[in-house]
């Protein structure tokens, strides 16, 4: 399983970024994807996720009317757009995703959880100025 992010960068407050997450194999071999960030000296923070066959969303406090996490099933690939970017949203992203075949999913309130995650992907950086 590869999970390829991409598209960080910089952005100035205010702004919007969108990051990619492909995702090999088939969405369906997936329970979940999340995102993920972790800020210099700090812990590594839940973002975002989404279930891929009931579509549901969830997001962490800081995150909500901000940012939007979807996925398009055709190209496998999870996207978090974020708007109204603040310094504070500085970090390393990171991808991950939960099997589908591995035992039966925990339910949704688990999804925040970085343990609940079988695959990660490489991190892309996000860097907002103020």
């Amino acid at each position: 399983v590869q999970l390829q992010a991409s598209g960080g960068g910089l952005a100035q407050a205010g702004g919007s970024l969108r990051l990619s997450c492909v995702a090999s194999g088939s969405p369906l071999d997936y329970h979940a994807f999340g995102w993920f960030r972790q800020a210099p000296g700090q812990e590594r923070e839940w973002v975002s996720s989404i279930t891929v066959r009931a579509g549901s969303t969830y997001y962490t406090d800081s995150v909500k009317g901000r940012f939007a996490i979807s996925l398009d099933n055709a190209k496998n690939t999870v996207y978090l757009q974020m708007n109204d970017l603040r310094p504070d949203d500085t970090a390393i992203y990171v991808c991950a995703a939960i099997d589908y075949g591995l035992g039966s999913p925990r339910p949704d309130e688990f999804l925040s959880k970085a343990v609940e995650y079988d695959y990660w992907g490489q991190g892309t950086q996000v860097t907002v100025s103020s």
